[in-house]
Formats: structure tokens, sequence, C-alpha cells
């Protein structure tokens, strides 16, 4: 993971996917009672901010100040910038508090599989007790079978990888899922990993 590169490529006008939130992250979790929420690897904001607008208190989480920058703004246009508290740090070594939020949302953080792991055990421990952790990023078959994403086999999620790495949690939900993405010669089809989990 290189900061100055993700600042770089957060520095334009134009936000990097979209001001909307993920599809997968606005259909499940859209439901839920809202509390406190934890994003992991918040990059510009959007989940965060829809997150903020459904009524939930956000803690947003990413190592590029110039990507929650942007998330800052669209916080304050969308007029719930007191409802997210942007806080600049890597996950390596960031360390959320314990038994604290009743979501934990990592959505794309495709980083090798140790750094991942801890990661996963630090968001499974931040949970309360019926919290859920939501997880979605590009899965391996998208280097075959779909388009765009890391290229790199060693960042890319399987169900399996992600739920062997969820010790403690239940299981709710784990999968593949295909998304749409727009290309200049027309539609494509990316595959991801979801998992959803619960902290009994």
């Amino acid at each position: 993971m290189d900061r100055a590169r993700w600042d770089e490529r957060y520095s334009g006008t134009k936000f990097e996917w979209t001001t909307r939130p993920n599809q997968f992250v606005a259909a499940e979790l859209a439901g839920l009672t809202p509390g406190r929420a934890l994003d992991l690897a918040a990059g510009e904001g959007r989940n965060a901010v829809w997150l903020a607008e459904l009524g939930w208190s956000v803690t947003a989480v990413d190592f590029s100040r110039v990507g929650l920058d942007k998330g800052r703004r669209l916080a304050a246009a969308r007029r719930v910038e007191g409802r997210v508290n942007w806080v600049v740090a890597d996950l390596d070594d960031y360390q959320p508090a314990a038994d604290a939020f009743g979501l934990v949302l990592i959505a794309y953080f495709q980083v090798g599989a140790e750094l991942r792991a801890r990661v996963l055990a630090r968001a499974a421990a931040a949970l309360v007790p019926g919290g859920t952790l939501f997880v979605i990023g590009h899965d391996l078959i998208n280097l075959t079978e779909g388009t765009g994403g890391p290229q790199y086999p060693e960042v890319l999620y399987t169900p399996e990888a992600i739920t062997a790495e969820l010790p403690g949690l239940r299981v709710l939900q784990a999968e593949r899922v295909r998304r749409t993405v727009e290309k200049d010669d027309g539609p494509a089809t990316a595959i991801d990993t979801l998992v959803r989990a619960q902290r009994p």
C-alpha cells in the first residue's frame, strides 16, 4: 500500500468512483438500526456519508488525508458533517475501541493476507454483541472471469479466506457476487467476495 499513490489518485476534483454508496453496502445494510459505525479503509467517504445520512454516527478511517478531505466536503454538502469523525490512520497500526460499534464496514481493502487477518480480527473485536461486520472486496476469480480490480492474486478475496479469519463471529452470508462495470466498450462484469457476519 502506498499512501502517496492514493493521495495522488484522490487529488482530482471528481470522485474516483462515485458519491453514491457501494451497491452491496446499500442493499445489505439499509435495514440495520443505526448506532455507531466504523468504516475501515474509507477512501473518499462515500459509504461513511451514506451511513451518516441513515442516522449512524460514523468513524471513517483511511491513511489518505486527501481522500478523507473529499469525504469531509461530501458530508458537509449532504449536511451530515457532525455525524462523521474522520481519522487519518494506517490500518496496519490503527486499533479501534473494543466492544464499541454496531457495524464495522470493510470495503475493497485489498492487502496481503497477514495484514488483512489482523485488521479483520480487530474489526471483529470492535463489535458490540449483536453487531454486524460487513466485508466486500475484489474476488480471486475476478482475475480470470471478471474485469478490473487489482491484478495480484495475493490481495484478492475468496469467501472461504475471509470467513476463516473471523473466529468468534457467526457468518450469515459468504458468497461471490457480480456487479456491472461500465467500460468504454460497454458494460462488463466484476466479481466480488461478500461476507456478512455477526458477533453473538
